[in-house]
Protein backbone atom coordinates (compact mmCIF):
# COMPACT_ATOMS: atom_id res chain seq x y z
CA UNK A 1 0.00 0.00 0.00
CA UNK A 2 2.78 2.36 1.31
CA UNK A 3 4.84 1.73 -2.76
CA UNK A 4 0.97 2.79 -4.25
CA UNK A 5 0.75 6.09 -2.64
CA UNK A 6 4.40 6.54 -3.46
CA UNK A 7 2.98 5.89 -7.42
CA UNK A 8 -0.12 7.99 -7.04
CA UNK A 9 2.34 10.99 -5.80
CA UNK A 10 4.78 10.52 -8.53
CA UNK A 11 2.34 10.46 -11.14
CA UNK A 12 0.94 13.52 -10.04
CA UNK A 13 4.12 15.50 -9.40
CA UNK A 14 4.98 14.54 -13.21
CA UNK A 15 1.43 15.86 -14.76
CA UNK A 16 2.99 19.08 -13.19
CA UNK A 17 6.01 18.89 -14.64
CA UNK A 18 4.07 18.69 -16.79
CA UNK A 19 2.88 52.29 -19.76
CA UNK A 20 4.75 54.68 -19.87
CA UNK A 21 7.81 53.84 -22.32
CA UNK A 22 10.27 55.26 -25.39
CA UNK A 23 8.73 55.96 -28.45
CA UNK A 24 10.95 53.60 -31.40
CA UNK A 25 14.20 55.60 -32.65
CA UNK A 26 13.74 58.42 -29.22
CA UNK A 27 17.28 59.89 -28.80
CA UNK A 28 16.07 61.98 -25.38
CA UNK A 29 17.21 61.07 -21.95
CA UNK A 30 15.72 58.04 -20.22
CA UNK A 31 14.81 59.44 -17.64
CA UNK A 32 12.66 61.92 -19.47
CA UNK A 33 10.81 59.65 -21.49
CA UNK A 34 10.74 56.40 -19.72
CA UNK A 35 8.95 58.20 -17.08
CA UNK A 36 11.65 56.39 -14.61
CA UNK A 37 9.94 57.49 -11.56
CA UNK A 38 12.73 59.41 -9.75
CA UNK A 39 12.27 57.88 -6.14
CA UNK A 40 13.66 54.72 -6.38
CA UNK A 41 15.72 55.16 -10.49
CA UNK A 42 14.44 51.60 -11.63
CA UNK A 43 13.74 51.83 -15.21
CA UNK A 44 12.37 48.02 -15.99
CA UNK A 45 12.46 44.42 -14.49
CA UNK A 46 13.81 41.67 -15.92
CA UNK A 47 12.96 38.26 -14.37
CA UNK A 48 14.40 34.79 -14.67
CA UNK A 49 13.58 31.69 -13.10
CA UNK A 50 10.04 29.31 -12.16
CA UNK A 51 6.45 29.52 -12.14
CA UNK A 52 6.77 32.43 -9.53
CA UNK A 53 7.99 34.43 -12.09
CA UNK A 54 6.41 32.90 -15.14
CA UNK A 55 3.35 34.99 -16.36
CA UNK A 56 3.02 32.52 -19.78
CA UNK A 57 5.92 31.65 -21.40
CA UNK A 58 5.53 27.90 -21.02
CA UNK A 59 2.21 28.57 -23.21
CA UNK A 60 4.91 28.82 -25.85
CA UNK A 61 6.84 25.90 -26.29
CA UNK A 62 6.04 22.23 -26.80
CA UNK A 63 5.48 21.62 -22.69
CA UNK A 64 2.38 19.89 -20.49
CA UNK A 65 3.53 22.01 -17.76
CA UNK A 66 1.33 25.09 -18.54
CA UNK A 67 -1.20 27.44 -17.02
CA UNK A 68 -3.53 28.60 -19.86
CA UNK A 69 -6.65 26.80 -18.68
CA UNK A 70 -9.02 27.86 -15.82
CA UNK A 71 -9.08 28.19 -13.10
CA UNK A 72 -5.94 29.43 -13.19
CA UNK A 73 -6.39 33.53 -14.19
CA UNK A 74 -9.65 33.48 -12.94
CA UNK A 75 -9.54 36.97 -10.69
CA UNK A 76 -8.03 38.60 -13.29
CA UNK A 77 -9.73 41.53 -14.40
CA UNK A 78 -10.66 39.92 -17.55
CA UNK A 79 -11.12 36.59 -15.81
CA UNK A 80 -8.82 34.77 -18.59
CA UNK A 81 -5.78 32.55 -17.97
CA UNK A 82 -3.25 34.28 -18.80
CA UNK A 83 -0.36 31.29 -18.32
CA UNK A 84 0.40 32.37 -14.85
CA UNK A 85 0.16 29.68 -12.13
CA UNK A 86 -2.23 31.15 -9.90
CA UNK A 87 -5.73 32.66 -9.70
CA UNK A 88 -4.14 36.30 -10.29
CA UNK A 89 -1.03 38.66 -10.52
CA UNK A 90 2.10 36.98 -9.45
CA UNK A 91 4.90 39.06 -7.37
CA UNK A 92 6.32 40.86 -9.93
CA UNK A 93 2.88 42.20 -10.91
CA UNK A 94 2.73 43.64 -8.32
CA UNK A 95 5.76 45.46 -7.62
CA UNK A 96 6.11 46.24 -11.36
CA UNK A 97 2.57 48.09 -10.59
CA UNK A 98 3.86 49.77 -7.29
CA UNK A 99 7.47 51.00 -9.40
CA UNK A 100 4.79 52.62 -12.02
CA UNK A 101 6.47 51.00 -14.84
CA UNK A 102 3.25 48.78 -15.92
CA UNK A 103 0.54 47.13 -15.14
CA UNK A 104 1.34 43.41 -15.14
CA UNK A 105 4.79 41.93 -16.53
CA UNK A 106 4.45 40.47 -19.20
CA UNK A 107 5.88 37.30 -20.81
CA UNK A 108 8.96 38.03 -23.33
CA UNK A 109 7.48 34.81 -25.59
CA UNK A 110 4.01 36.50 -26.28
CA UNK A 111 4.03 37.57 -29.75
CA UNK A 112 2.10 40.69 -28.29
CA UNK A 113 5.27 42.04 -26.65
CA UNK A 114 6.42 44.53 -28.57
CA UNK A 115 9.63 46.36 -28.71
CA UNK A 116 8.83 49.16 -26.81
CA UNK A 117 7.27 46.85 -24.13
CA UNK A 118 10.84 45.41 -23.56
CA UNK A 119 11.67 48.99 -22.43
CA UNK A 120 10.26 48.76 -18.99
CA UNK A 121 10.61 45.09 -18.36
CA UNK A 122 9.39 41.50 -19.07
CA UNK A 123 9.67 37.99 -17.45
CA UNK A 124 12.29 35.25 -19.45
CA UNK A 125 10.93 32.69 -16.85
CA UNK A 126 9.56 29.04 -17.54
CA UNK A 127 7.43 27.22 -14.71
CA UNK A 128 8.75 24.15 -13.85
CA UNK A 129 12.55 25.27 -14.61
CA UNK A 130 15.63 24.67 -12.00
CA UNK A 131 19.37 25.81 -11.56
CA UNK A 132 20.23 22.30 -12.30
CA UNK A 133 19.67 21.36 -16.23
CA UNK A 134 18.13 18.32 -15.51
CA UNK A 135 15.29 19.34 -13.86
CA UNK A 136 14.61 21.56 -17.20
CA UNK A 137 14.86 18.23 -19.33
CA UNK A 138 12.22 16.19 -16.99
CA UNK A 139 9.68 19.01 -17.81
CA UNK A 140 10.61 20.20 -21.30
CA UNK A 141 10.79 23.81 -19.76
CA UNK A 142 13.25 26.64 -20.49
CA UNK A 143 16.68 26.08 -18.64
CA UNK A 144 18.93 29.30 -17.28
CA UNK A 145 20.87 29.10 -20.25
CA UNK A 146 18.00 29.29 -22.52
CA UNK A 147 16.34 32.13 -20.26
CA UNK A 148 19.50 34.33 -21.05
CA UNK A 149 19.65 33.80 -24.58
CA UNK A 150 16.29 34.81 -24.78
CA UNK A 151 17.34 38.18 -22.52
CA UNK A 152 20.46 38.24 -25.17
CA UNK A 153 17.96 39.00 -28.40
CA UNK A 154 15.84 40.96 -26.22
CA UNK A 155 18.71 43.27 -25.56
CA UNK A 156 19.22 43.67 -29.40
CA UNK A 157 16.30 44.85 -29.76
CA UNK A 158 15.97 47.43 -27.62
CA UNK A 159 19.73 48.55 -28.92
CA UNK A 160 17.75 48.84 -32.11
CA UNK A 161 14.96 50.72 -30.72
CA UNK A 162 16.37 53.14 -28.50
CA UNK A 163 20.00 53.62 -29.52
CA UNK A 164 23.09 51.85 -27.48
CA UNK A 165 23.24 54.84 -25.44
CA UNK A 166 19.98 54.63 -24.27
CA UNK A 167 19.89 51.15 -24.15
CA UNK A 168 22.49 50.85 -21.85
CA UNK A 169 20.86 53.20 -19.46
CA UNK A 170 17.87 51.24 -19.09
CA UNK A 171 19.49 47.80 -18.68
CA UNK A 172 22.53 49.88 -16.19
CA UNK A 173 19.00 50.83 -14.23
CA UNK A 174 17.13 48.02 -14.72
CA UNK A 175 16.14 45.36 -11.75
CA UNK A 176 16.96 41.88 -12.64
CA UNK A 177 15.26 39.34 -10.29
CA UNK A 178 15.92 35.50 -10.06
CA UNK A 179 13.62 33.17 -8.90
CA UNK A 180 14.59 29.37 -8.78
CA UNK A 181 15.53 26.03 -6.53
CA UNK A 182 12.55 24.94 -5.76
CA UNK A 183 11.74 22.36 -8.45
CA UNK A 184 15.42 21.08 -8.22
CA UNK A 185 15.23 19.81 -4.72
CA UNK A 186 11.26 18.22 -5.29
CA UNK A 187 11.91 16.96 -8.49
CA UNK A 188 16.04 15.69 -7.97
CA UNK A 189 15.91 15.24 -4.47
CA UNK A 190 13.09 14.73 -2.22
CA UNK A 191 10.28 12.77 -4.80
CA UNK A 192 11.99 11.52 -7.84
CA UNK A 193 15.70 11.56 -6.16
CA UNK A 194 17.43 11.41 -9.60
CA UNK A 195 20.73 13.43 -8.18
CA UNK A 196 21.08 11.62 -4.47
CA UNK A 197 23.12 9.02 -6.48
CA UNK A 198 25.62 11.93 -7.39
CA UNK A 199 25.10 14.19 -4.48
CA UNK A 200 25.14 12.02 -1.05
CA UNK A 201 23.97 14.98 0.77
CA UNK A 202 22.00 17.50 0.54
CA UNK A 203 23.89 20.65 1.72
CA UNK A 204 25.97 19.11 -1.61
CA UNK A 205 23.38 19.59 -4.09
CA UNK A 206 23.55 23.14 -2.51
CA UNK A 207 27.03 24.10 -3.37
CA UNK A 208 26.17 22.73 -6.88
CA UNK A 209 22.83 24.67 -7.11
CA UNK A 210 24.95 27.77 -5.80
CA UNK A 211 27.12 27.24 -8.63
CA UNK A 212 24.83 27.55 -11.73
CA UNK A 213 23.43 30.51 -9.84
CA UNK A 214 26.76 32.60 -9.82
CA UNK A 215 27.50 31.62 -13.56
CA UNK A 216 23.58 33.22 -14.39
CA UNK A 217 24.70 36.15 -12.39
CA UNK A 218 27.70 36.75 -14.06
CA UNK A 219 25.99 36.11 -17.34
CA UNK A 220 23.85 38.90 -16.63
CA UNK A 221 26.59 41.14 -15.38
CA UNK A 222 28.28 40.73 -18.99
CA UNK A 223 25.46 41.82 -20.22
CA UNK A 224 24.96 45.13 -18.52
CA UNK A 225 22.92 44.24 -15.32
CA UNK A 226 23.76 45.82 -12.04
CA UNK A 227 20.96 45.86 -10.08
CA UNK A 228 20.34 41.78 -8.60
CA UNK A 229 17.34 40.44 -6.23
CA UNK A 230 17.74 37.08 -6.00
CA UNK A 231 14.74 34.76 -4.13
CA UNK A 232 15.40 32.78 -1.57
CA UNK A 233 13.59 29.18 -1.43
CA UNK A 234 10.18 29.19 0.16
CA UNK A 235 9.32 26.52 3.19
CA UNK A 236 9.04 23.64 0.61
CA UNK A 237 7.74 21.58 2.95
CA UNK A 238 5.17 23.22 4.05
CA UNK A 239 3.79 23.33 0.29
CA UNK A 240 0.67 21.32 0.62
CA UNK A 241 1.71 18.51 -2.22
CA UNK A 242 4.95 17.79 0.13
CA UNK A 243 2.86 17.92 3.26
CA UNK A 244 0.66 15.73 1.02
CA UNK A 245 3.59 13.09 0.72
CA UNK A 246 4.76 13.33 4.50
CA UNK A 247 0.91 12.63 5.47
CA UNK A 248 1.12 9.21 3.93
CA UNK A 249 4.56 7.93 4.35
CA UNK A 250 5.87 6.65 7.43
CA UNK A 251 7.10 9.30 9.36
CA UNK A 252 5.91 10.83 13.29
CA UNK A 253 3.04 12.60 11.61
CA UNK A 254 1.26 9.86 9.50
CA UNK A 255 -1.64 10.91 8.29
CA UNK A 256 -1.81 14.74 9.50
CA UNK A 257 -1.13 17.83 7.86
CA UNK A 258 1.51 19.88 8.90
CA UNK A 259 5.27 21.06 6.96
CA UNK A 260 7.40 18.45 6.85
CA UNK A 261 10.56 20.09 9.20
CA UNK A 262 13.62 18.39 7.42
CA UNK A 263 12.68 20.27 4.01
CA UNK A 264 12.19 23.22 6.04
CA UNK A 265 15.46 23.02 7.21
CA UNK A 266 17.33 22.27 4.10
CA UNK A 267 15.73 25.32 2.71
CA UNK A 268 16.76 27.38 5.35
CA UNK A 269 20.15 25.71 5.11
CA UNK A 270 20.18 27.24 1.64
CA UNK A 271 18.92 30.37 2.41
CA UNK A 272 22.05 31.05 4.72
CA UNK A 273 24.47 29.44 2.06
CA UNK A 274 22.21 32.20 -0.85
CA UNK A 275 22.62 34.98 1.16
CA UNK A 276 26.85 34.17 1.77
CA UNK A 277 26.99 34.15 -1.99
CA UNK A 278 25.34 37.23 -2.12
CA UNK A 279 27.76 38.85 -0.38
CA UNK A 280 30.73 37.81 -2.49
CA UNK A 281 29.11 38.75 -5.48
CA UNK A 282 28.57 42.26 -4.28
CA UNK A 283 32.02 42.77 -3.66
CA UNK A 284 33.05 40.43 -6.88
CA UNK A 285 31.03 42.26 -9.23
CA UNK A 286 31.93 46.26 -9.27
CA UNK A 287 29.40 48.79 -9.88
CA UNK A 288 26.31 46.26 -8.47
CA UNK A 289 23.93 45.71 -6.12
CA UNK A 290 22.64 42.44 -5.10
CA UNK A 291 19.99 41.86 -2.73
CA UNK A 292 18.38 38.78 -0.81
CA UNK A 293 14.63 38.62 -1.33
CA UNK A 294 13.01 36.76 1.71
CA UNK A 295 10.28 34.11 0.66
CA UNK A 296 11.01 31.70 3.79
CA UNK A 297 9.87 34.02 6.69
CA UNK A 298 7.15 35.69 5.21
CA UNK A 299 5.45 32.32 4.02
CA UNK A 300 6.03 30.69 6.94
CA UNK A 301 4.35 33.79 8.95
CA UNK A 302 1.40 33.32 6.85
CA UNK A 303 1.05 29.72 7.44
CA UNK A 304 1.52 30.28 11.09
CA UNK A 305 -0.54 33.08 11.67
CA UNK A 306 -2.86 32.73 8.52
CA UNK A 307 -5.95 35.09 10.90
CA UNK A 308 -2.84 38.30 11.00
CA UNK A 309 -3.42 38.32 7.16
CA UNK A 310 -7.05 36.98 6.31
CA UNK A 311 -6.28 33.41 5.59
CA UNK A 312 -8.05 30.54 6.84
CA UNK A 313 -7.02 27.72 5.08
CA UNK A 314 -2.56 26.86 5.02
CA UNK A 315 -1.59 23.28 4.46
CA UNK A 316 -4.37 23.26 1.31
CA UNK A 317 -4.78 24.87 -1.98
CA UNK A 318 -7.92 26.08 -3.59
CA UNK A 319 -8.33 24.17 -6.44
CA UNK A 320 -10.05 20.52 -5.94
CA UNK A 321 -8.90 18.71 -3.10
CA UNK A 322 -6.08 21.31 -2.75
CA UNK A 323 -3.73 18.42 -1.79
CA UNK A 324 -2.03 17.14 -5.10
CA UNK A 325 -3.79 19.35 -8.05
CA UNK A 326 -1.55 21.01 -9.52
CA UNK A 327 -1.15 22.09 -13.78
CA UNK A 328 -2.69 20.32 -15.74
CA UNK A 329 -4.75 18.63 -12.85
CA UNK A 330 -5.97 21.58 -11.53
CA UNK A 331 -8.85 22.50 -14.60
CA UNK A 332 -12.54 23.87 -15.05
CA UNK A 333 -13.51 20.03 -13.93
CA UNK A 334 -12.60 20.45 -10.49
CA UNK A 335 -14.26 22.37 -7.65
CA UNK A 336 -12.62 25.23 -6.58
CA UNK A 337 -12.91 27.64 -3.50
CA UNK A 338 -15.00 30.64 -3.68
CA UNK A 339 -13.13 32.77 -1.91
CA UNK A 340 -9.21 32.26 -3.32
CA UNK A 341 -8.15 35.38 -0.59
CA UNK A 342 -8.86 33.00 2.23
CA UNK A 343 -6.01 30.52 0.91
CA UNK A 344 -2.37 30.81 0.81
CA UNK A 345 -2.11 28.45 -1.69
CA UNK A 346 -3.71 28.09 -5.28
CA UNK A 347 -3.11 24.73 -5.94
CA UNK A 348 -0.57 21.89 -4.50
CA UNK A 349 2.39 23.83 -5.42
CA UNK A 350 1.71 27.54 -6.02
CA UNK A 351 0.38 30.75 -3.88
CA UNK A 352 -2.54 32.60 -4.23
CA UNK A 353 -3.14 36.45 -5.72
CA UNK A 354 -3.31 37.52 -1.96
CA UNK A 355 -0.29 35.19 -0.93
CA UNK A 356 1.68 37.48 -3.76
CA UNK A 357 0.41 40.29 -2.35
CA UNK A 358 2.15 39.84 0.87
CA UNK A 359 5.57 39.18 -0.78
CA UNK A 360 5.06 42.18 -3.08
CA UNK A 361 4.65 44.40 0.01
CA UNK A 362 7.51 42.58 1.82
CA UNK A 363 9.41 43.37 -1.64
CA UNK A 364 8.93 46.84 -1.61
CA UNK A 365 9.54 47.45 1.50
CA UNK A 366 12.71 45.45 2.15
CA UNK A 367 14.24 44.86 -0.90
CA UNK A 368 13.50 48.16 -3.13
CA UNK A 369 15.58 50.54 -0.67
CA UNK A 370 18.55 48.39 -1.13
CA UNK A 371 18.62 48.74 -5.15
CA UNK A 372 18.03 52.38 -5.32
CA UNK A 373 20.56 54.59 -6.78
Amino acid sequence: MKNYYKSVIFFFLACFLCHHVLPLGASASVNEDSKIPAQHGISAVFAFGDSTLDPGNNDHIATVFRGDHLPYGRDLPRHQASGRFTNGKLMLDFVVKNLGLKDLLPAYLDRRVTDRELLTGVSFASAGTGLDDLTATISNVLPMSAQLDHFQQALGRIHRAVGTEIADEIVNNALFTIGVGTNDLIWNFYDLPTRRGEFLTVSSYHDFLLGRLESVVQRLYRMGARKFSISGLPPIGCLPVQVTAGSILPSTHLLQRVCVGQQNFDSQSYNAKLQGLISRLQARLPGSKVAYVDIYNPLVDMIHNPHKYGFQETTRGCCGTGMLEMGSLCNSLVPTCPDASKFVFWDAVHPTQATYQVLAHSFMANVVPRLMN
